[in-house]
């Protein structure tokens, strides 16, 4: 009677083990990843996704698709357009890129909102922020200037 016993419990155990791996024949169970895990972290999602889609919009036709900078020609004018990596621009504090991006000047449009070009879509002034940031992180190796948030800074004339 135990050995009958023996045998029903052991079918039992391996029944419902086949069930609970619930996988097709021919096939191995694969283990997922648990969030858990030590030393694994969760994808975090791109903090500059928005700055670099407005850079790909706004941007990169005269500063170049890198922000190295090149002669573009607008409006029969050329224009001699500066690198975002290199020289002057790794020496301006925020609030001069701010002001560059929200104003304009020297041929470049003004994309702050308020400003007087109607016919560019403008920029808040959160995504002129963020375009700053990600400009310091993404060309020019995370050269933070010590203001974090430029835009509040800077008096709109």
């Amino acid at each position: 009677m135990n050995l009958s016993r023996l045998v029903l419990v052991a079918t039992a155990i391996v029944l419902l083990t086949a069930a609970c791996n619930n996988t097709k024949p021919g096939t191995t169970a694969q283990t997922q990843p648990s969030s858990s895990a030590p030393g694994s972290a969760p994808a975090t999602p791109d903090e500059f996704a928005s700055a670099r889609a407005n850079f790909a919009k706004h941007c990169k036709e005269c500063h170049g698709e890198n922000a190295e900078g090149q002669t573009v020609t607008k409006d029969g004018k050329k224009l001699k357009v500066p690198s975002l990596r290199t020289g002057h621009a790794l020496k301006h504090p925020d609030t001069e890129f701010v002001k560059q991006i929200s104003k304009g000047g020297d041929g470049m449009p003004a994309f702050g909102e308020g400003t007087p070009e109607p016919a560019k879509e403008k920029l808040s002034a959160k995504e002129i922020d963020d375009m700053v940031r990600f400009i310091r992180h993404e060309f020019q190796g995370g050269n933070a200037s010590p203001m974090m948030s430029p835009m509040k800074d800077m008096k709109m004339k």
